[in-house]
């Protein structure tokens, strides 16, 4: 069950040439993947990209009736396997996934491509991640095209240019029998707009054709001495083809300007920012037109020293806009420029930071030293001569009353820290709770952590977890500690993936191993029914009906089918009694050989979203419906808030206690509470701590429950009457009250 359905938007995607589309930006990859005569797509979900693999599977249909296959892939690796169809056949196949992190993944399989190339269109959609909007490593994709030469694409943020990036992505591999990248940065896959839609193409070529008339090509598998000839090819024939391509079919844009001793080259994703920026230092328009002149390079790799001289030539000095480090594209200038006799200034990273976002900020601090530097006519104001106006008073009174600006800097003590944390009620809390109490007993173990909403225990409360290597990696990262058996050590190492990395990379490279190896370490995996940290996606152990895809699987067979011999599932995470005693048990056993425990429980951000709308449904019909949720009794609470210490659940907060005796404040539930239990099961070491209640909320109660509603209603205010009668008399007589 995805986090978001698309069915009603991708009807859009049968509309007619012509036509004017309206939708999100990942809508449009998806027409423009039709419109181009894709004959098949895969890929692996993660954000930014994640929804266009939602978007696809939820446009199943549509894509039958081209011809078109889909499936999602188990890893990123296996996406671009998939690439291969291309290799032999005229076929056109795209695949996603997100940023540096699955490109990592895919590394050996595009690399192989990349050297062998392709006959078919063959196109990497990326989700580039980078800067304070990204969960990963702080790196960029450019690097990896340049190491396997693949072309990398970076249009403007807007449709018409992410849609045509698509088309010539495709015609790009295609002339130049190498495998395209198309960039997608955050702002760029959920950005809303339009563009005029051209039809959708079945494929030219189908994969129908290619079964039924199979073709080998040795020259193009990675082995010598072909995979000597790639090289040359790649340089001699694939190069050059390629700058021929973007020349000729104008990919890269050039804006003119009439200070036209200075330009800015920008890569393309960064124009909208760049544009921004320019007009707020009034050097451009709020229609795009720049004082500067601009080229735009909507294709990141290669440049073209063709149009870099075309640009630069008679040029005092440019601006090179990229972000992140190293400055591939300022050295590449440099290069070109000096090769062709130019001595052109190229100003980069030493006006610009060499890392994090080029936000508009950034960018108009970097652009006003550039033009300060090489035009300080841009800021120079007219002189003018003007008498002296006293204020009035309306003016003065105006002015007083407007606010004063307060730097970031000066709030930032006030504001409490937020650090991520799990969602309210998620079944994974109570699994780091269970351990933080057998670690009361045991002490301390090292954990190593994996990629996934679990990854979010190294933060407070539990402050689990040393280490993440990877998706699914989890198991593999603690193999080193596997000598603490062999040298006598006293404690076990513990390790944590979920059923997303398991079934992504964990199945293999982590419990396979450690069968093979004999580890004595403990491993976790989280089954929360889906894969969850991507999005809430069906995977082999789902367990939903899915009517494209095999689910149910259960992980137990498959480690018990790799040799594990000790394990344990738990199908209900919120019983932490159960969950620590599992856990004590794994780690004080004495049976030799990897110890493995499945914490089932379904992800309560997938459950509320299914339940909801079946609740108000339910209750619009006035069916009877019962709600849950949890409360403390500020009178019995002790304030020692051992709930909130080991549980962490943002529901949970602090309260007055209402009680002049009672100086601190209680634990108290607002009103997110989903009535999981879990807050109040880890208050007193797994016993449920009497200050928490449930309390039932009945929507279309019967008649009888209104009946016994209204009498408890009057008992309850004859006994809240009595007792302020009685508060009250002892205020008036205190004495006889102590006698």
């Amino acid at each position: 069950m995805a986090e978001r359905s698309f069915a009603r938007e991708v009807q859009q995607l049968k509309v007619p040439a012509g036509t004017e589309f309206r939708g999100e930006g990942i809508l449009a990859v998806t027409k423009g993947l039709l419109e181009a005569g894709v004959s098949y797509v895969t890929g692996y979900q993660g954000s930014p990209i994640s929804h266009l693999m939602d978007v696809l599977a939820d446009a199943q249909p549509i894509l039958n009736e081209l011809g078109v296959y889909f499936e999602p892939a188990a890893s990123e690796a296996a996406a671009a396997a998939a690439l291969s169809a291309s290799v032999n056949y005229p076929v056109r196949g795209a695949v996603t996934w997100k940023s540096t992190v699955g490109t990592n993944v895919a590394s050996d399989a595009l690399a192989n491509l990349a050297s062998g190339g392709v006959l078919g269109g063959a196109l990497i959609i990326i989700g580039e991640d980078y800067g304070e909007g990204s969960s990963i490593m702080q790196e960029r994709t450019h690097a990896f095209a340049m190491k396997s030469q693949i072309w990398l694409l970076d249009p403007k943020p807007d449709l018409p240019s992410i849609v045509k990036a698509v088309h010539d992505g495709f015609a790009l591999s295609e002339a130049t029998n190498t495998p395209v990248m198309l960039e997608l940065r955050i702002r760029s896959c959920h950005l809303h707009g339009s563009f005029i839609t051209k039809e959708n193409r079945r494929p030219t070529f189908s994969l129908k054709q290619a079964l039924e008339n199979p073709r080998r090509d040795t020259s193009r598998i990675v082995l010598p001495p072909a995979s000597f000839l790639h090289e040359r090819e790649k340089i001699d024939q694939r190069w050059p083809a390629a700058q021929k391509f973007i020349v000729d079919n104008k990919l890269n844009e050039f804006l003119d300007g009439d200070l036209d001793h200075i330009g800015v080259i920008t890569l393309g994703g960064m124009t909208n920012n760049v544009l921004r920026a320019l007009k707020m230092l009034e050097q451009a328009d709020l229609f795009g037109q720049s004082r500067v002149p601009l080229y735009i390079l909507n294709v990141a790799y290669p440049l073209v020293d063709e149009e870099v001289v075309r640009f630069c030539k008679g040029k005092k000095a440019v601006l090179m806009i990229e972000e992140g480090q190293p400055d591939y594209h300022e050295q590449n200038l440099n290069t070109i420029l000096r090769r062709h006799g130019l001595d052109t200034v190229v100003h980069g990273k030493d006006l610009l930071p060499m890392g994090g976002d080029y936000t508009v900020a950034v960018l108009k601090k970097g652009l006003r030293g550039f033009l300060e530097q090489h035009h300080p006519a841009a800021f120079a104001k007219p002189v003018s001569v003007a008498m002296p106006v006293r204020p009035s008073a309306a003016t003065t009174a105006v002015a007083a009353m407007a606010p004063v600006p307060v730097a970031a800097s000066e709030i930032t003590p006030l504001l409490p820290p937020r650090p991520p944390g799990l969602c309210v009620g998620c079944p994974e809390r109570p699994i780091f709770s269970s351990l933080k109490l057998v670690e009361r007993e045991l002490g301390a173990h090292h954990v190593s952590a994996d990629i996934g909403c679990h990854l979010f225990s190294i933060m407070p409360p539990f402050n689990l977890g040393a280490t993440t290597m990877g998706y699914g990696l989890g198991a593999s990262s603690a193999s080193a500690f596997n000598a603490g058996s062999q040298l006598g050590a006293s404690k076990r190492a513990i390790a944590f993936m979920g059923d997303g990395g398991f079934w992504h990379n964990g199945l293999t490279s982590g419990i396979g191993n450690a069968v093979f190896n004999k580890h004595d370490n403990v491993f976790v995996i989280v089954d929360n029914n889906y894969s969850a940290a991507t999005g809430g996606q069906d995977i082999l152990s789902s367990r939903a009906t899915n009517a494209n895809r095999s689910t149910m699987h259960a992980i137990e067979k498959a480690v018990r089918g790799v040799g594990v011999e000790w394990v344990r599932t738990l199908t209900n995470t919120y019983d932490v009694a159960g969950m620590r005693a599992a856990m004590r048990e794994a780690l004080t056993t004495s049976e030799p050989g990897p110890k493995v425990i499945i914490a089932q429980s379904e992800c309560m951000l997938n459950r509320q979203r299914r339940e909801k709308p079946q609740t108000a449904q339910a209750v619009k019909a006035g069916k009877r419906v019962v709600k849950e949720r949890f409360g403390v009794d500020a009178a019995v609470c002790s304030g020692d808030h051992a709930c909130m210490r080991v549980s962490g659940c943002p529901s949970l907060t602090l309260a007055p206690s209402g009680d002049a005796l009672k100086p601190d404040p209680v634990a108290r539930v607002d009103e997110h509470c989903v009535a999981c239990g879990h807050c109040g099961e880890v208050a007193d070491a797994a016993a449920m701590c009497p200050s928490f209640y449930k309390a039932h909320k009945v929507h279309n109660p019967t008649a009888a429950e209104r009946w016994n509603a209204r009498w408890r209603t009057r008992v309850l205010d004859w006994l809240q009457s009595r007792q302020q009668r009685a508060r009250a008399q002892q205020a008036l007589y205190p004495l006889e009250s102590v006698q």
